[in-house]
């Protein structure tokens, strides 16, 4: 059911744990569905994001794209990072079962509801963010396929 690199992200995931001076926590999650993540960002004052951390309680598929979307936006900008898609994570795990395209949908809204909570924290306008609510739940139908 998975591939060899989604199985590597779920059995030795990278950036786990939590950034106690993060300057940007984002929450998103489903309870219906059983996922939840939280993204920390460590963000200098050039807004590059210098650490990225992640805690997900859901299923393996979860997991892995959290991992990804980890690895993809560190060392980026915030401008940057506001452009990862769940597209380009499903891409760089080399393939989701459609059933489980949803948690990459997920991983892309922790990451922008980190930087939203960051823009709000500092008054700041990042067209990316235009209409995007860090708390609507996210629905299985969001996402892109193809």
């Amino acid at each position: 059911m998975y591939n060899e690199k989604v199985m590597d992200h779920f059995m030795n995931p990278r950036n786990v744990g939590e950034i106690e001076d993060a300057e940007a926590v984002g929450q998103v999650g489903n309870p219906s569905c059983g996922d939840i993540m939280k993204m920390y960002l460590k963000i200098d004052k050039n807004e590059v994001i210098t650490d990225v951390k992640f805690k997900t309680f859901g299923c393996g598929s979860a997991i892995a794209t959290s991992s990804m979307a980890t690895e993809m936006i560190k060392g980026k900008t915030v401008k940057e990072a506001l452009q990862l898609t769940n597209k380009a994570v499903v891409e760089a795990l080399d393939g989701l079962p459609p059933a489980k395209v949803h948690c990459s949908v997920l991983a892309e809204r922790a990451v922008k509801a980190a930087i939203y909570n960051y823009a709000k924290e500092r008054n700041l306008v990042y067209e990316e963010l235009v209409g995007f609510d860090p708390n609507d739940d996210h629905e299985h139908d969001e996402y892109e396929e193809g």
